[in-house]
């Protein structure tokens, strides 16, 4: 295999873990345990959604056809019974995407549009990942018992 076999194979895979979460998210929308976790879970799906547009530009601009698949996460998470458990779930799933990407971006340094909207998704799964976390906290959190 090529390394732009394996560039494609790579973006595919995110494509198809992206697609996974949007539709994670949106389908954990009805078991919202808060408004907070319900507005939580609209961002998440509106970044994956972005993402799975960015990642079927740069499979097209390749010479790659978009994989039309959802990852097996989808149906992983939506095993989850427990709204919180899922969230976290999805979150761990964020850190997967994290690692990949991370794994991914310096086999692309000749390709600047590719590294930078890579960059860009980096930075939203990070800036998710720690909402995500910050909300999981609170939920942890003993009932504020004022003095």
């Amino acid at each position: 295999m090529s390394a732009r076999d394996d560039l494609l194979a790579s973006l595919n895979e995110l494509l198809e873990a992206e697609r996974a979460g949007a539709r994670v998210a949106l389908d954990a929308l009805k078991d919202a345990v808060s408004t907070k976790a319900e507005h939580l879970l609209r961002d998440v799906r509106a970044d994956e959604s972005r993402w799975c547009a960015m990642l079927s530009h740069h499979i097209a601009r390749l010479g790659g056809q978009p994989s039309r698949q959802t990852g097996a996460f989808h149906g992983k998470a939506m095993a989850i019974a427990d709204p919180i458990a899922r969230l976290a779930f999805l979150n761990r799933g964020q850190a997967w995407v994290v690692r990949r990407l991370e794994a991914l971006m310096p086999g692309v340094a000749d390709d600047d549009a590719l590294r930078g909207d890579l960059q860009a998704m980096w930075d939203s799964h990070r800036v998710n990942i720690g909402r995500t976390e910050d909300f999981l906290t609170t939920l942890k959190q003993p009932a504020d018992q004022s003095k």
